[in-house]
């Protein structure tokens, strides 16, 4: 009795030996590792699909810029809000390869240096891209030129930590300045040609790159984009587009400026509209729109904005208003303007559709490049 309960104190001593050496080596392993894991603490990559650039969680959300919400509100034109930023960022796909850099949210002109840069120049604010007010409230008034800018940061990792390794700047201009004359007074408007909005924006633009690597955290070598883009007007069904780029690879320098050969378009196209662009799109958008108008009775309109770079589609959002009375129907007539859709809209870009009432978004579908169906997504709930 007693030599087997001496085997079993053994056999107990030798399991608290090894759970105790266990333990001894896992807290080894942990104190190891833990200098590393800290370098990268609240910091994640997330992708939404291929192609696409990784982007930065912080803290377990979404990583926003540090100017959040001026491009938003400054933009005249609500679909240049859009337009501006999702365009830029495929422009940067150009220069900063979606496999190889990671994007973040502009972090380094915050909400004070974007509005300083935005506002004229005055004895207090040196900074300002637009012009001193001479005073004037006729179509001698020195214009404001520059609407707003948007900051995109493009990172490489090393080891545990992201770097800074490229940026690209959207500055949208104005062809059309909008101003009253007296507080609470009457919205005039000052057509600004194509020929000063493009020499005002080569002006500041070392301006601009001088500030920009003032900033803390960007190098004197790190290559900054700048892309320039001219506003739509504020009645326009279209949104603006890019127009040309230059890129500062040191210091202030400004390399050679090229243009970007990009437009958009309203479909249906105006009968005295004779250009070849947006033909073939013209023709398939009025037969998606014949087509749902006889399957559903209410529609009060369908309208498109064609996006076109190097000649060649790039974008189509389209907007469908019509009035529904029960989600049956919206349910219906979602299912059929996805089917209507892939048989007479094109497939080779991206669309987005937009199904709305007076009031509200019903449904939006949306399909990627090349893809072989519509997601469909109902917000009336």
């Amino acid at each position: 009795m007693l030599k087997r309960i001496s085997k079993r104190g053994y056999i107990l001593i030798g399991l608290v030996l090894l759970i105790i050496l266990g333990a001894f080596f896992y807290f080894i392993n942990i104190a190891s590792v833990t200098p590393s894991v800290s370098k990268t603490k609240g910091v994640q990559l997330t992708q939404s699909s291929a192609g696409d650039y990784q982007t930065v969680i912080k803290d377990g959300h979404y990583l926003t810029s540090a100017a959040r919400g001026i491009t938003a509100t400054s933009l005249n034109n609500s679909l240049d809000v859009q337009d501006f930023e999702t365009s830029l960022l495929n422009l940067s796909k150009s220069h900063f390869k979606t496999g190889r850099y990671i994007f973040q949210e502009g972090q380094y002109l915050d909400s004070d240096t974007v509005n300083g840069l935005l506002a004229r120049q005055t004895d207090s604010n040196s900074t300002g891209l637009n012009p001193k007010d001479n005073g004037k409230t006729d179509s001698s008034r020195n214009p404001i030129y520059v609407q707003t800018l948007t900051e995109q940061d493009f990172m490489t990792k090393s080891g545990n930590n992201l770097q800074l390794a490229g940026m690209v700047v959207g500055v949208a201009m104005n062809s059309q300045d909008a101003y009253q004359k007296e507080q609470y007074g009457a919205t005039y408007y000052q057509t600004i040609s194509d020929k000063d909005r493009i020499a005002y924006g080569r002006k500041i633009a070392p301006k601009l790159i001088k500030t920009i690597r003032e900033q803390q955290g960007v190098g004197k070598n790190i290559p900054i984009v700048l892309a320039m883009y001219d506003t739509a007007s504020q009645d326009s069904l279209a949104p603006g587009s890019f127009y040309a780029e230059a890129t500062s690879k040191s210091g202030t320098d400004i390399g050679d400026w090229s243009d970007i050969n990009e437009k958009s378009i309203v479909l249906p196209k105006e009968s005295d509209d004779t250009s070849s662009l947006g033909s073939d799109e013209n023709t398939g958008f009025n037969n998606f729109k014949t087509d749902i108008s006889n399957f559903f009775p209410n529609i009060a309109g369908a309208t498109a904005s064609a996006k076109f770079t190097n000649n060649k589609l790039s974008s189509m959002n389209v907007t469908v208003t019509t009035q529904f009375y029960s989600p049956t129907e919206i349910e219906a007539f979602s299912n059929y303007v996805a089917t209507s859709a892939m048989k007479f809209l094109p497939s080779s870009a991206p669309v987005q559709i937009k199904i709305q009432t007076a009031n509200e978004i019903q449904a939006l579908l949306v399909r990627k490049a090349d893809d072989k169906s519509y997601t469909i997504t109902k917000l009336d709930q």
